[in-house]
């Protein structure tokens, strides 16, 4: 929510490359719990094996795909009102992160003023390359509450996949899709009471 969607990434590459749009999604979504963009965010393949597997899965599926340029492309825009969103929840509330990543990002001073800094607006910080679990697992959602020290009915919950809120909201969580980042922040000034920009 804080960067530039993955899936502008993934819709470049298929572009550039002369597949269907949302052919990326589309294998990403088949057999999502054990595919090889699933393991990978559970730490469960290193990048030699995603790629091989990650390629695999394409070709049966009748596509070529180089898994590296896919991945090359993920690193998204960190987006200013977002961020300053965060920083003003930081400053009142409990924060966490959710992320469903490949490599554990580093919350160090060696990160600078970009995305270290701003894992830094984080209470908790949770990784699903380093935990083992990932977004909609309900074991994931449950390790940050813990982390954070609440209950899920006490946690807001900010996503752009509606496969990610359900499990949360199931939990009790107030859920927010993120499809507009701005339409995002009002709905969630609404739900906290306080101004976000």
């Amino acid at each position: 929510m804080l960067t530039t969607s993955p899936f502008d990434a993934f819709a470049a590459y298929e572009d550039a490359s002369g597949l269907p749009a949302g052919v990326i999604r589309k294998l990403n979504s088949t057999n999502p719990d054990t595919n090889a963009w699933a393991r990978f965010e559970r730490g469960e393949l290193g990048v030699e094996s995603f790629v091989v597997t990650f390629e695999a899965e394409a070709a049966e599926a009748g596509y070529r795909i180089d898994a590296l340029q896919v991945l090359a492309g993920l690193r998204g825009e960190l987006r200013p009102a977002m961020v300053e969103a965060l920083r003003r929840c930081h400053e009142r509330l409990l924060t966490g992160l959710l992320t469903n990543n490949f490599e554990p990002a580093s919350t160090g001073a060696s990160e600078g003023v970009g995305y270290g800094s701003v894992l830094g607006l984080f209470h908790a910080v949770v990784q699903s390359s380093e935990v083992g679990h990932r977004k909609p697992d309900p074991a994931f959602y449950e390790l940050a509450c813990e982390k954070l020290g609440i209950e899920p009915g006490e946690a807001v919950f900010l996503d752009d996949l509606g496969v990610n809120l359900k499990p949360a909201r199931a939990m009790g969580m107030k859920t927010i899709k993120v499809v507009d980042p701005d339409a995002a922040i009002d709905e969630l000034q609404s739900i906290i009471g306080f101004p976000l920009r």
